[in-house]
């Protein structure tokens, strides 16, 4: 049985959609698709309709006619073919398939895509190995972050200066007056020192600390335990390899007797795994402090200073706190506190020690720290200067694949496929280059190891490193491709298709600007280069104040120290010698202070740090200094022994007018000033001169046998002086050193530098004439009708050169004056952490202009002479 239909029900026929949509859709669609639209609609729904029931057909219509109401209307569809397909596997397939003929169609600019960033990449992967061993040095100590380095900060004559050696009780005291310290240790400065078991007789590079060393510092013990392995005066620790020279193995070693300097028996109380690169404290055995005193009581004054300190914080401690309270610690210790004193304690963490070991206004700032920042910078450089040249290549041979890019647009490429497409072959390029990159490091890095006295390795086994790798490809291919990419999908089609593509001015002068950016870092890296090896050979050959050649020194060690009278007198029966005498330091470095000194008018509120040195007789004619005024110490006046020798520096510090004869105050005894030397330097050009005290020394056992040679008979008077030491000191083998040679050394880091500086210089250079050859090969094909109608005029081979030339090598010209304000900056900081230094002179940036000019007027004359060669009828048929 039927029932009525209901009185409100819509009258309308079931079978058609909701009429408010439908209205909708008749008002508010597009107009000029409405009857496409509703008759569209209308099938829709009936489809609907027969397959999900008129509830789900009447919502899908009227959600429909929603989305196609304006300004909703035409919205991407989900099942937009460009969506479905642009990136399908068989897409994908076909970009390979399209990059790697275009890679094999042109060998010669692939070869130089693939290469340049191979090249860019393999130096950032190097730079980023020798900054990651870096940072690496001091990190494996387990309490890293409670571990501190003390360095004072003076005060006197209204200037500030820090000094990293402090007083020898400065350890012992610290725990006793700031209860956050838990552990602290003097470090002394290290020594070659001789040591025997038997006939066994080796030299050992040797430090000095306190029983709390191991247990601070996260060094590994194969013998031994951390508590006691300095805790007795006789105790020395020594590492694995000096345990399997002298006892066969670290077992055998323990509890041995081991004579050391052939004057003490020393225990072996620990002994410790060989001291790894990763450390930058390096040593082949400790021994206590106590014995450190026992040879050198004056370390115990708190007016010396010898030892770095450092400490160990409790877990839960303050380090401001702790500053703080140290501050002015040395008050107590050295005044009876009615007066403010002038030298103030500030802490370093450890593990900015090695990075961070220069001292600049009083702060510890500046160091090897200088060099991971200047590389990374120049790692940036080089890697930008690739892509760069990536880009510039690429954009030049874009005429080569603009009919792909039309042709792909008509058959309905967007955009964004062109780019992925373009986008994926420099990701291809990156990977190709990625993995040359790994091969040349492999092969390059014995060498870069040994230039940089590293001992890195690529960890292969590492996934960062691979994540890296990875990264540094994703990197490089969206930086160098993003260019190309945008600049080749935005080709017009029709005027491709019709050959009347031309390339608008912005184009060009994005390039143009990207060849003076790669040239300005060029330029760069070769002011900086110059300017290296100039300060480098400023410090290796400036007027010391010595006469540094010929000037050979070793330690008194030994037999020696007893005989040295003995000694003396037959050095000096030796005919190649011209003056023997002996110093507490050496020749090429003094680290020790003394603040004790006052004179008439010194203010008593402000001291003044003077460098000690002991000397013997004839000390300034073997060392070939200069007087300023008075004499040099002389048998002829036995009150010498109570006598002082001063350097200018000190003369002007202190004030003196006619020094000579004066008395001044050192600790508590008198002493007379009997000459003044001209200043000259003891430590690297790194420092300025300070104030120096000499007084007639006694032979310690750290000092040194200095001896002046005559030219030219070096050998066999080096021959005679073993001969003689060994006579006088059988169970100690003879070793020297050259002044010259040691003085070089300080400034190993900065020939380092200098050379990588050439090296990157060079390699920057040839990467930017890369990219230069792209672009001039893009220009000559713009201009290949021009050239033809040229030659057809008369135009001469050489006229052409320099019309394709010129505007090249105004690129050049703007490079090397954006470069040069930037290049002086950059190294007039690098520049700031010598004492003395070169002058920035004009000609330094002049001749690094030269030096790019004519580089890129080869690169450019070589594809311009090649363009201007060609045939003009076949230039003309070309168009």
């Amino acid at each position: 049985m039927n029932s009525k239909p209901d009185k409100n029900q819509d009258p309308a026929d079931p079978a058609e959609p909701p009429r408010w949509a439908a209205r909708l859709l008749a008002r508010w669609s597009q107009p000029d698709a409405r009857e496409e639209l509703q008759g569209d609609m209308l099938e829709m729904y009936a489809y609907w309709l027969e397959s999900l029931g008129k509830p789900a057909a009447d919502r899908k219509y009227a959600l429909a006619a929603l989305r196609l109401m304006r300004p909703f209307a035409r919205p991407k569809r989900a099942n937009d073919y460009s969506e479905t397909y642009s990136f399908s596997a068989a897409m994908i397939q076909n970009y390979f398939k399209i990059a790697f003929r275009n890679l094999l169609k042109s060998k010669t600019f692939s070869a130089i895509n693939v290469l340049g960033l191979a090249l860019g990449m393999a130096c950032s992967l190097m730079i980023m190995l020798w900054i990651r061993d870096e940072l690496a040095v001091d990190a494996f100590h387990a309490n890293k972050d409670q571990l501190y380095r003390i360095y004072m900060r003076e005060h006197f004559s209204g200037k500030v200066q820090g000094v990293i050696w402090t007083p020898g009780p400065l350890a012992e005291e610290l725990k006793k007056s700031v209860p956050e310290i838990e552990m602290s240790t003097p470090y002394s400065w290290t020594n070659q020192q001789t040591f025997s078991v038997g006939s066994k007789i080796h030299k050992q590079a040797t430090n000095w600390a306190s029983a709390d060393f191991f247990k601070m510092f996260s060094y590994k013990l194969l013998q031994g335990t951390a508590e006691g392995a300095l805790r007795d005066r006789g105790n020395i620790a020594i590492s694995r390899t000096m345990a399997n020279a002298f006892f066969g193995s670290p077992e055998a070693a323990i509890g041995k007797a081991i004579r050391y300097d052939n004057r003490k028996e020393m225990t072996v109380s620990a002994v410790f795994e060989n001291i790894g690169a990763n450390s930058s404290l390096q040593f082949d055995c400790l021994m206590t402090w106590d014995a450190y005193i026992d040879d050198n009581s004056w370390a115990t004054h708190w007016s010396n200073t010898d030892p770095l300190t450092f400490f160990k914080l409790r877990k839960d401690a303050d380090p401001a706190k702790v500053e703080a309270k140290m501050l002015h610690l040395l008050d107590k210790t050295n005044r009876d506190g009615s007066k403010p004193y002038k030298t103030q304690l500030a802490m370093q963490p450890f593990h900015e020690y090695y990075l961070n070991s220069n001292i600049k206004d009083a702060k510890m700032d500046g160091g090897r720290i200088e060099y991971v920042r200047l590389f990374s910078f120049v790692a940036v450089f080089i890697l930008l200067i690739a892509c760069i040249n990536f880009m510039n290549l690429a954009t030049a041979r874009s005429s080569r694949r603009a009919k792909e890019v039309g042709v792909r647009k008509v058959v309905g490429a967007m955009r964004s496929m062109l780019a992925g497409q373009f986008m994926g072959e420099a990701l291809l390029i990156a990977g190709l280059s990625a993995i040359l990159a790994v091969l040349l490091v492999a092969l390059l890095l014995p060498a870069f190891n040994s230039l940089t006295s590293k001992q890195m390795a690529l960890p292969y086994s590492e996934p960062k490193f691979w994540g890296i790798i990875g990264g540094l490809l994703v990197a490089t291919g969206l930086l160098a491709g993003s260019y190309p990419a945008l600049f080749l999908s935005s080709l017009n089609p029709v005027r491709i298709l019709k050959g009347a593509l031309k390339f608008d001015s912005s184009s060009v002068w994005v390039r143009q600007g990207l060849v003076v950016f790669q040239f300005a870092l060029s330029v760069i890296l070769i002011v900086g280069m110059i300017i290296i090896y100039r300060q480098v050979g400023f410090v290796q050959t400036k007027n010391l104040g010595f006469d540094r050649e010929n000037l050979v020194y070793f330690p008194i060690e030994g037999e020696l120290f007893n005989k040295f009278d003995l000694l003396k007198t037959q050095l000096t029966q030796i005919p190649g010698i011209k003056q023997v005498s002996h110093m507490t330091a050496t020749p090429a470095s003094n680290g020790n202070g003394t603040d004790g000194i006052t004179w008439p008018g010194s203010n008593p509120n402000e001291q003044v740090r003077f460098t000690p040195v002991g000397v013997g007789y004839d000390f300034t004619k073997t060392m070939n200094l200069k007087m300023a005024d008075g004499r040099d110490f002389s048998k002829d006046y036995p009150t010498d022994s109570s006598g002082v020798i001063l350097n200018e520096t000190a003369i002007k510090v202190m004030g003196l007018k006619n020094p000579v004869g004066r008395e001044i105050n050192w600790g508590t005894s008198k002493v007379r000033i009997v000459g003044v030397l001209k200043d000259f330097h003891f430590v690297s050009l790194h420092s300025a001169i300070r104030p120096l005290i000499a007084y007639l020394g006694a032979r310690q056992p750290q000092g040194s046998v200095v001896i002046r040679i005559q030219a030219g008979k070096t050998p066999e008077t080096l021959a005679a002086i073993g001969q003689v030491c060994k006579k006088l000191n059988p169970n100690v083998p003879f070793s020297y050193a050259f002044t010259d040679q040691e003085y070089a050394r300080q400034y190993q880091s900065e020939q380092i530098v200098g050379k990588l500086a050439g090296y990157f210089a060079s390699l920057a250079i040839f990467i930017s004439c890369l990219g230069l050859f792209g672009l001039a090969a893009f220009t000559a094909e713009q201009r290949t009708k021009e050239i033809g109608v040229r030659k057809v005029l008369g135009a001469s081979v050489a006229g052409i050169v320099g019309l394709l030339s010129k505007d090249f090598l105004k690129l050049v010209v703007m490079a090397i004056i954006l470069a040069s304000p930037v290049a002086w900056y950059i190294m007039k900081q690098w520049l700031q952490g010598f004492a003395y230094q070169i002058d920035i002179e004009w000609w330094m940036f002049a001749l690094a202009g030269v030096i790019a000019v004519l580089i890129a007027v080869f690169t450019i004359s070589f594809q311009s002479i090649k363009a201007a060669m060609v045939n003009p009828v076949r230039s003309l048929r070309s168009e």
